[in-house]
């Protein structure tokens, strides 16, 4: 496919590394600020164009890297174009927002895959295939925790304002954390319950977030996420009936990135246990990238789309009581 980014920021750039070695490459670019979009097509032989238009008419399928705000007007245009479209998360600031989006995605019969690359870490790739092969049994709760300390001036950035980003923690490192939940429980979360706090930065979003959320069959997930976690880190806890798994660390500042697979005997006591450790290079962008162009050739639904977002943003709509 020819591809197009427009945002072409730190994940623009992810997405556009991510196409090495596939098939695929990127054609246009555009940004708000020239310079930027000039430099990525410069590192990747593209063309920086003057308008999202231009990157529209050139490309089978763009990504669109922007600030929480823009996201689904951005991607409606690519949509309404009949294009397929990569969005970064959370694909809009509430579920009222990205309901149209869905629909004429639906009715263009194109792919929209949200950037939900969490999914596409090893880790989490393993432990699913785990939990797939049926020995694990069935998952019973799960509890999850994200974050990371923030930075000087953080207050400042767009994320802290409730217009462009529409709220703080909890859309920004927590709508990760939901749809991990949603995939690994394999079932909506219909009891919606937690808090949302700001105890640090001195911003008008929440920079604390704690979750505890229930599926229709009494599966729960206790989350919380942070950006007043001093040292960064991730973790998610599976609790099966026959096993734990048990995921940490991201690979950089959030640490190596590990699997810890706990094996019940039938015996009971001490688990049998086999530990998973990852490169530390992040494969998740393009793996990402690869389930989306499969989903196109296929004609298949991609792993986390604009429905998955749907339901993720529904439930961050019920915790900023929206």
């Amino acid at each position: 496919m020819k591809v197009g980014i427009v945002g072409c920021g730190l994940i623009g750039g992810k997405r556009a590394d991510a196409l090495a070695g596939t098939n695929d490459r990127l054609v246009a670019t555009f940004d708000v600020v020239p310079e930027r979009a000039r430099a990525l097509a410069g590192k990747h032989g593209a063309e920086a164009c003057a308008s999202m238009g231009e990157v529209v008419a050139r490309c089978d399928a763009v990504v669109v890297a922007a600030s929480n705000d823009q996201l689904a007007p951005l991607s409606t245009v690519v949509v309404g174009a009949g294009k397929h479209v990569v969005v970064e998360k959370p694909a809009a600031r509430t579920a009222k927002e990205l309901e149209p989006l869905a629909a004429l995605a639906r009715a263009k019969g194109v792919v929209v895959k949200v950037g939900y690359n969490h999914r596409f870490h090893p880790a989490a790739q393993k432990a699913r295939a785990l939990l797939d092969a049926g020995g694990c049994g069935d998952v019973m709760f799960l509890r999850g925790r994200y974050g990371h300390g923030g930075r000087l001036g953080y207050e400042k950035e767009w994320r802290a304002d409730p217009e462009r980003s529409g709220g703080g923690e909890l859309i920004d490192q927590g709508v990760h954390l939901i749809d991990l939940a949603r995939w690994f429980l394999g079932a909506e979360l219909t009891d919606v319950q937690g808090r949302v706090e700001t105890y640090f930065w001195k911003m008008p979003v929440d920079d604390n977030a704690f979750l505890t959320l229930a599926t229709a069959a009494r599966q729960v997930a206790h989350l919380q996420v942070s950006c007043t976690e001093w040292k960064n880190m991730f973790s998610l806890e599976i609790y099966a009936r026959q096993a734990k798994l048990h995921w940490e660390g991201l690979g950089g500042s959030y640490g190596p990135e590990r699997l810890y697979h706990y094996a019940m005997r039938p015996e009971m006591g001490p688990p049998d246990a086999v530990i998973y450790e990852y490169a530390p290079a992040d494969t998740s962008w393009a793996l990402e990238w690869q389930d989306f162009s499969r989903a196109i050739r296929e004609k298949t639904r991609p792993c986390g789309d604009v429905e998955d977002a749907l339901e993720t943003l529904r439930v961050v709509d019920r915790l900023y009581g929206r």
